[in-house]
């Protein structure tokens, strides 16, 4: 039996881990269990019907990546179908967003196909077993965490009050969200759960399930039809692959950007090895994100051809032409390594949410396709089954007899997290619970110029920009969670100080 190490949304999605490890589980399984438990459990923050990668580097073979991103929707509508139903949105959440929900911003989803597609390639233990945690939770409910409860203030009412089975778990009868840790039921989620652990995830995208969904979006406006359901598949590919000193580190690779944006700045600090963040090294760090996010917002977020530019920006990283030419939704991530040297890692999203929940079945619906943000094109995305934008890049490194898994929530602060992550533990060397809490910053970069957003403790040099310091550490930053596995000293874990967080390790 494979002894792990998790590191995840919640403690009761760690020990949902745990619950799976008991029964044989390997890193692959209990990262799905606890994937699935978080996506069930952080309303708001993430739902079940929305995308998700599984980056997963075994230990005698290279690393994949199952894609498992929303897509277009609208297969087998007539040509020239218009989409309606989706709602302009405004809410002050992270200092003011404007989104689309409704049923016209739903996109294919494919979280629970990359799970399942996951699980049938590297998992152990039976697919009932991944999921009855989270029916138990469904059923006898679940405490409401204070990041769900955070971003529910801005949009409880205007998004998921959308709904008559969503508004009831998450109100009271005067219309006021529910505390913090109140016990949260869901009605029909657990019923929905059940179906799936007995019937497997394909009722999700061809059973009742899946009729429920393309029903209540078409019979609203929305594109979402029971064809594109049908015909959702999870893609494998490779690795994108990047190195740090001695590590090498595998994410996500195109046509999703976050991995690429990671890589390349992984690469800018390849040849300039940090050792404290001091003037020198701060200063590189802004501008190393500044290169790197203002490319991505002005070739990739656009591109058609997304792997022909990504391959031009590490290109120019590697030639040093990147820093000279540019002189910056929700989410929950799954880490776990085991003891055979299995590492997996998952990040899932649904946006910021439609709002939308099919009568029934207790699942509310992704916004992606109006994530504007990363989705620029809006609803004019592209043709039916294309693949939507995405920031997320869940990752696995390798050097010698260690293995780390690690990721990050945070919409656009997801590469900065992780990059700064990486630079305190592979380079700088703190503990992997100091270099996740260590005080971060991010660059803004928007149409009306950039801000640079720091955390205290790091003490920056006059750069030109305006600065806005935040009293104190924040989710806005992300929030990393990472396993590691050495060979010779055991597990280590850590989850982020910004967000509750839940580890664990077998014994």
């Amino acid at each position: 039996m494979p002894r792990v190490a998790v590191a995840t949304t919640s403690q009761l999605a760690a020990d949902a881990a745990a619950e799976v490890a008991d029964a044989g589980g390997n890193a692959v399984d209990c990262a799905v269990a606890a994937a699935i438990f978080s996506v069930n459990t952080e309303p708001g923050v993430c739902a079940l019907a929305g995308s998700a990668y599984v980056t997963v580097w075994p230990p005698d073979s290279d690393p994949i990546t199952i894609d498992g991103n929303v897509t277009v929707p609208g297969k087998g509508l007539a040509p020239g179908f218009t989409i309606s139903g989706a709602v302009p949105v405004s809410m002050d959440y992270g200092g003011g967003i404007e989104t689309l929900v409704g049923p016209g911003s739903v996109a294919v989803p494919g979280s629970l196909a990359a799970l399942d597609r996951a699980w049938q390639q590297f998992g152990k233990v039976g697919w009932q077993r991944l999921l009855d945690p989270a029916i138990r939770a469904a059923r006898t409910g679940f405490p409401l965490s204070a990041a769900c409860h955070y971003y529910l203030q801005y949009s409880g009412e205007v998004v998921f009050g959308r709904s008559e089975d969503g508004d009831t778990a998450l109100h009271e009868g005067d219309g006021t969200l529910r505390h913090v840790r109140s016990n949260i039921v869901v009605p029909h989620l657990a019923d929905s759960l059940t179906a799936i652990a007995s019937e497997g995830s394909r009722i999700f995208y061809e059973g009742e399930i899946a009729s429920r969904i393309a029903d209540h979006v078409r019979n609203s406006g929305g594109a979402l039809t029971l064809e594109d359901l049908q015909s959702y598949k999870p893609i494998m590919r490779p690795s994108l692959c990047s190195d740090l000193g001695a590590w090498r580190i595998a994410t996500n690779p195109p046509p999703a950007v976050g991995g690429a944006v990671l890589a390349a700045m992984l690469l800018a600090f390849q040849d300039k090895p940090v050792s404290q963040w001091n003037d020198e090294t701060l200063r590189y760090l802004v501008s190393v994100q500044r290169a790197a996010l203002s490319y991505r917002k002005i070739h990739l977020d656009l591109a058609e051809d997304v792997a022909g530019e990504v391959a031009k920006l590490l290109e120019q990283v590697r030639s040093g032409q990147l820093l000279s030419q540019y002189s910056s939704a929700s989410t929950v991530h799954t880490s776990v390594v085991d003891d055979t040297g299995m590492a997996c890692a998952i990040t899932a999203s649904s946006g910021y949410g439609s709002g939308e929940m099919p009568a029934g079945t207790g699942l509310w619906l992704n916004n992606c396709l109006g994530e504007l943000e990363l989705n620029r094109k809006g609803l004019e995305a592209g043709p039916p089954g294309k693949r939507l934008p995405s920031n997320m890049a869940p990752g696995v490194a390798r050097t010698g007899h260690q293995v780390l898994a690690m990721g990050s929530p945070g919409a656009d602060r997801i590469t900065t997290a992780l990059h700064q992550f990486l630079v305190n533990f592979l380079q700088i060397g703190l503990p992997l619970a100091d270099a996740v809490a260590h005080p971060r910053a991010h660059l803004e970069i928007s149409d009306d110029g950039m801000n640079l957003a720091v955390e205290p403790g790091l003490d920056m040099p006059e750069l030109g920009i305006p600065v806005t310091l935040y009293p104190s550490i924040s989710m806005y930053f992300g929030g990393v969670g990472a396993a590691h596995f050495d060979a010779q000293a055991g597990f280590e874990v850590a989850a982020d100080p910004r967000r509750e967080g839940g580890t664990f390790i077998s014994g």
